[in-house]
């Protein structure tokens, strides 16, 4: 487990971490030699979100992932003991099974306001962190206060109110790992995360106190970012934005990011002429309704790669992955990235031309693709997300 470290000590840990600590466990080869500070920043690690319940370690082994990232809805500590609930167990298991792991707890406050300090709703909620953080604090290695903070609330809410209630839930996590995980404690914590940087109108009073807090928290190690972005240019700004506005011992997360703003853009372009004529659909049929055919009777791997790297729109960012890794490494201060990892129900669910195309990121798509045996379908960027294990 990491220890409650300096930014400078967490370089060293994670490394050594990265490198063997899922390799002993599970029987992953080490991907390193004996450079083990190659990793120290930078890890590339499988995004569940809310589907932990999906985790399957051969697909872990086979994709090479030491790093494992869900979520946790804090409205669910009302139906019964957190630990029970397959996010928590999940997680868990995977941190007892010797992989890392990094643990967002979500406030979904996208139909309520936020609860006032002092009041019997914010007790409320305050009474929910002291269910779950007994069976999350000293086990993750990585805790994540808040998921999308600027999307889970009322428009009209995104400012000091928003900072108001997730300053008093970290305070109250600080507290309770002080207080009850000690000075060496397994888990750090992260502030997160922000959405849509690259938008001048995102940048608010409100992301610029958030930094601030960031900046001043001697307890929170940096601040987790989402670029779900329309082009691989726009993940600049992020970068731009957070690293000037961070303490120069501060590292940064990146627990979801994509291209999936550029996919929905391209949805009702016409397929190739090729492959429509290859796999007998009409001249003209549109991406989203061969999406929609791969959903309703998944294609061969061979099928889906070829309906994908037939696309212009598809091969012109088929290095994606690659570079934003990249990016984000290059600026010595990444501590873990997790890449989307295998599609969900809700991401096939009503697919049509307006659907966000979220199925298009996946490392694993055992909706649109054959499965092998017992293992899901692969998607596009399974070798790319392999490769990128080694530095």
């Amino acid at each position: 487990m990491l220890r409650r470290l300096s930014s400078i000590a967490l370089t060293a840990v994670l490394a050594f971490s990265t490198v063997t600590h899922a390799a002993a466990a599970e029987g992953v080869e080490s991907v390193t030699d004996d450079k083990p500070l190659a990793l120290a920043y930078g890890a590339l690690g499988a995004n569940f979100n809310q589907n932990l319940d999906a985790l399957d370690y051969r697909e872990l082994r086979e994709a090479r992932a030491r790093w494992v990232r869900g979520f946790y809805p804090m409205p669910a500590a009302d139906q019964g003991d957190p630990a029970e609930h397959f996010a928590i167990s999940t997680i868990t298991e995977a941190a007892a099974r010797g992989y890392d792991t990094v643990f967002s707890l979500k406030f979904p406050y996208d139909a309520a306001s936020f609860p006032a300090p002092g009041s019997a709703r914010m007790a409320a909620e305050l009474a929910r962190l002291d269910k779950v953080l007994p069976a999350v604090m000293g086990k993750v290695d990585i805790l994540t206060i808040g998921n999308e903070p600027f999307i889970e609330s009322l428009p009209a809410q995104r400012d000091q109110r928003l900072n108001v209630f997730y300053e008093t839930v970290a305070r109250h996590v600080i507290d309770y790992r002080r207080e009850r995980c000690g000075a060496n404690c397994g888990t750090v914590l992260y502030m997160g995360a922000l959405n849509r940087l690259d938008l001048a109108d995102r940048r608010t009073p409100a992301a610029e106190r958030w930094m601030s807090f960031v900046r001043e928290t001697p307890e929170i190690e940096g601040v987790d970012i989402h670029p779900h972005i329309p082009s691989p240019e726009s993940a600049q700004p992020f970068l731009d934005y957070i690293l000037p506005r961070m303490r120069p011992d501060q590292t940064f997360l990146v627990t979801e990011f994509s291209l999936v703003w550029h996919w929905k853009k391209h949805l009702e372009d016409p397929v190739s002429a090729t492959f429509a004529q290859k796999y007998g659909f009409a001249p003209g049929t549109l991406g989203w309704q061969v999406i929609k055919a791969a959903i309703d009777k998944p294609f061969s791997e061979r099928k889906w790669d070829d309906f994908l790297t037939s696309s212009p729109w598809f091969t012109s960012q088929a290095g994606f992955l690659r570079d934003q890794m990249e990016l984000y490494r290059g600026t010595g201060r990444l501590a873990v990235a997790t890449y989307g990892f295998k599609q969900d129900d809700l991401m096939v669910s009503n697919f049509g031309p307006d659907k966000t195309p979220w199925l298009l990121n996946s490392v694993y798509a055992p909706y649109t693709v054959q499965p092998r045996g017992d293992l899901s379908g692969r998607g596009y960027w399974l070798d790319d997300f392999r490769a990128l294990q080694r530095r």
